[in-house]
């Protein structure tokens, strides 16, 4: 499955106007330096600068190079779409692109990916992108994905959606309290990372969501403690237990596999993975 966009290419290294209303760079700056609870020295240390010359940059005294924007940006670890952003608030050219997962330049990527999901069957796998669109999934995925109504499955399906919509997979998770709350303070992990609307906005429409039955709590499936928070789901008169696991590509150079996550669903339980095992696709 794919998810269309517009494919941005790198424009030409130059100077960019500043939207108006816009914040300027130095301020951009100071909020990821706060965020990341160091000093201007700290930052001047660890960026090969001094903390003089962080302070003018964040007051607008002294406009940064690129070379600098970037370098404070990977030592604040900025998301990439946010690296063009100070980039843009400074007056360059954005430096990643951001391409469609449907152009030519990613079809290894994509193929690679499907790959890996094929492979990982009959355990439960999908990518999605940095609001949950699921750009591919396995059969594994499919299977649980049973008896959920079209027009949670028309594209682009949203994972959050499919699983907290009442209508979704929510009507049969076991333990919706705990897994919902799960699932809601990642997102807001995330949103405060990289303050993206449309994830800010997914999250106010999932997190106002009705939850079913929030008294029933999870249900032990075997005498042996779980490993890590399971999402119990019941499928076809079974009860089915799942951890999960995300995985990110390292050193990204590209706004979309920045925000690419492979999200993969191992059995909690002996019974669960068997009766995957048993599966035939």
């Amino acid at each position: 499955m794919s998810t269309p966009a517009a494919a941005v290419h790198r424009p030409a290294r130059r100077s960019a106007a500043l939207p108006e209303g816009a914040r300027s760079v130095g301020p951009l700056l100071r909020d990821w330096r706060e965020r990341r609870r160091l000093s201007q020295l700290e930052l001047a240390l660890r960026a090969d600068s001094s903390a003089r010359h962080i302070s003018f940059v964040e007051t607008g005294r002294s406009r940064p190079s690129e070379e600098l924007i970037l370098r404070l940006a990977d030592h604040l670890d900025v998301p990439v779409r946010e690296r063009n952003a100070l980039l843009l608030a400074a007056g360059y050219a954005p430096r990643f692109p951001e391409t469609s997962m449907d152009d030519p330049a990613l079809g290894e990527l994509r193929e690679a990916l499907e790959q890996l999901l094929r492979g990982y069957e009959p355990y439960p796998a999908l990518v999605v992108d940095g609001t949950y669109r699921v750009v591919a999934a396995n059969r594994g995925i499919t299977m649980l994905l049973a008896g959920v109504p079209e027009h949670l499955l028309a594209p682009p399906m949203n994972a959050m959606r499919l699983t907290l919509h009442p209508e979704g997979l929510a009507r049969r998770i076991r333990n919706l309290a705990e897994w919902r709350g799960h699932l809601l303070e990642q997102m807001a992990r995330q949103i405060a990372l990289d303050r993206s609307p449309a994830a800010r906005e997914l999250y106010e429409e999932v997190a106002a969501y009705p939850v079913l039955d929030p008294g029933r709590k999870a249900t032990e499936n075997s005498g042996a403690p779980y490993f890590a928070l399971p999402m119990q789901l019941e499928h076809e008169g079974r009860l089915l237990s799942f951890v999960s696991s995300i995985a990110t590509f390292n050193t990204p150079m590209d706004v979309t596999v920045a925000e690419l996550a492979i999200e993969t669903f191992v059995p909690a339980d002996r019974s669960t993975a068997d009766y995957l095992r048993s599966l035939e696709f």
